[in-house]
C-alpha cells in the first residue's frame, strides 16, 4: 500500500491518560513524537509517566535500556501550536467537548502545513462536526485508541464524510507500523465499538432495575467467556468518566439507567481508582469483593423508580445482553458503518474482550443460526416492545438463508 501521505513525525496533543498511551505506542514503534500539553504539571506527569512505562519493560526484559533510551528520545514536549507546523500528522486526544475540538481544530488547520494530518481521538464524538471548522475536511478523520493505548491492539478508523481514500490508507500504514489491529469504521455516535457497547450496556442496567444484582449479570457474562462483566469493566475504566461527561453535557442525568451509577458516584464510589464501586476492592488489590452496600442501593434506586423487581436467571441476563449486541451490529453493518462482520468482531474481540473462542459476537450468532437470533428477538419484543423490533438485515438474512459473514457493503 503506498499513499501520497507519507507520515513520518507526528504529534500528540494533550497529555491526559490516552495521550500519554499514544506517545508510548507511537514512540515505541519509531515515530518522532512532538507532545503539546498546555498544563506543565500534566505534562510532567505525563513524562514521568511514559519513562517509568518504558523503565517497566526493561525491568521485565521486554526491551533493552539502549531502546527504552531511543524510544524517550523520540518524545518532544512543545510549547504552540506554531511549533507543530512540520508534522504530516496530529492526534488530538483531550478529553470529550466536541467545542474544545473544534477550537483545536481551528487552530491546527491555520498553523500547520497544507498536506498535515488531522485526527482525534474521541470515542463517540461527530467527527464531520470537527472537520467542518477546517479547510481540509478531507484530510480529517478519527484515530480512537483503546485505553491503555500502549497495551490494547484495537485502533478503530473512523472515516468522516469527506475523508480521502489515500488518507485513510496513510492511517492504516500507520496502525500497521504500531502494530494495531485497525478497523475503519464509518462516523455515527459511539462508531462501531462504543455504538454496540451502548446497547449491551443498557440492557445490564435495565435488569438491574428489574430484579438482577450486579455480580449476578457479571457472573452469567463472564461465565458465557467475557473477560469481565459490565459492572466490573465500567469499575476498571472509572464510573465518573460517564458522569461526568453527563454532568459537562448538562443532559442524560435524569435517565433512570444511569441513576445508580449516579447514586455511586455521589458516594465516591468511583471504582477501582477509590477502592470501591459497584464492587469493594482491599489496599492495592484488584480483585473485586461483593458488596452488600451496592445490593442495597440496587435495590433502593429500583423502587424508588417504581419497579416491581423479579427472579432473573443467568440465561435471560445472556439473551438480552448478546442480542441487544447482535441487533445493533446488524444495523451497523446494514447502513454501511462497519465494511464486514469481521471488522465488527475484530471491534468486540481486541478492544472490547469478547470471549475469542466464539470469533466475536457476529461470528457467534452465524454459528447459532440467525433464525435463532431472530426468533430470540421476537420473544423479547412480545415482552418489551417495539425497542427489540430484529434490525432489517436480520429479518432479509433470515428469508434468504444467508450468513452476516456474506453481507458485502450492507448488502446481502
Amino acid at each position: 500500500m503506498s499513499t501520497p501521505f507519507d507520515i513520518q513525525q507526528v504529534a500528540v496533543i494533550g497529555a491526559g491518560t490516552m495521550g500519554r498511551g499514544i506517545v508510548v505506542s507511537l514512540a515505541s514503534a519509531g515515530f518522532p513524537v512532538l507532545w503539546l500539553e498546555s498544563n506543565a504539571p500534566t505534562l510532567d506527569a505525563g513524562l514521568t509517566m511514559i519513562e517509568q512505562t518504558w523503565a517497566q519493560q526493561v525491568g521485565k526484559q521486554r526491551i533493552t535500556q539502549e531502546e527504552a533510551d531511543a524510544h524517550l528520545a523520540r518524545v518532544r514536549p512543545v510549547q504552540s501550536y506554531a511549533d507543530l507546523a512540520e508534522a504530516d500528522l496530529v492526534i488530538e486526544a483531550v478529553y470529550e467537548s466536541l467545542e474544545l475540538k473544534q477550537e483545536i481544530f481551528r487552530a491546527l488547520d491555520s498553523h500547520l502545513k497544507p498536506q498535515a494530518i488531522l485526527a482525534s481521538n474521541t470515542s463517540a464524538l461527530d467527527i464531520d462536526a470537527i472537520a467542518a471548522v477546517t479547510k481540509r475536511a478531507q484530510q480529517v478523520l478519527g484515530l480512537h485508541f483503546f485505553s491503555p493505548a500502549h497495551i490494547m491492539k484495537l485502533l478503530e478508523i473512523v472515516r468522516g464524510n469527506a475523508t480521502s481514500r489515500d488518507v485513510l490508507d496513510a492511517a492504516l500504514l500507520l496502525a500497521q507500523r504500531a502494530g494495531k489491529v485497525a478497523v475503519v469504521a464509518g462516523n455515527c455516535p459511539g462508531f462501531i465499538g462504543n455504538r454496540m457497547l451502548r446497547s449491551y450496556v443498557a440492557e445490564a442496567r435495565k435488569l438491574l432495575l428489574e430484579g438482577a444484582m450486579p455480580q449476578q449479570v457479571d457472573d452469567a457474562l463472564q461465565q458465557f467467556g467475557f473477560a469481565m462483566g459490565p459492572f466490573r469493566m465500567y469499575d476498571v475504566v472509572g464510573i465518573d468518566l460517564e458522569w461526568r461527561a453527563r454532568q459537562l453535557a448538562g443532559q442524560g442525568m435524569d435517565d433512570p439507567l444511569v441513576r445508580i451509577d449516579n447514586a455511586l458516584c455521589d458516594l465516591g464510589r468511583l471504582g477501582q481508582k477509590t477502592g470501591q464501586g459497584y464492587y469493594r476492592y482491599a489496599a492495592g488489590s484488584r480483585v473485586a469483593e461483593h458488596d452488600p452496600l451496592v445490593d442495597n442501593l440496587v435495590l433502593e434506586v429500583s423502587q424508588g423508580l417504581g419497579y416491581r423487581r423479579r427472579e432473573i436467571d443467568a440465561q435471560e441476563i445472556l439473551q438480552r445482553c448478546l442480542l441487544a449486541l447482535i441487533n445493533e451490529g446488524a444495523k451497523i453493518l446494514e447502513e454501511g458503518i462497519a465494511a464486514s462482520s469481521h471488522d465488527i468482531d475484530q471491534v468486540w474481540l481486541n478492544g472490547y474482550g469478547f470471549p475469542a473462542q466464539t470469533g466475536g459476537p457476529m461470528h457467534w450468532a452465524d454459528e447459532q443460526g440467525i433464525s435463532q437470533m431472530v426468533a430470540g428477538l421476537e420473544h423479547l419484543q412480545g415482552m418489551f416492545g417495539e425497542h427489540w423490533r430484529a434490525a432489517g438485515l436480520l429479518q432479509r438474512l433470515k428469508v434468504s438463508g444467508k450468513r452476516f459473514a456474506d453481507v458485502v457493503e450492507g448488502a446481502v
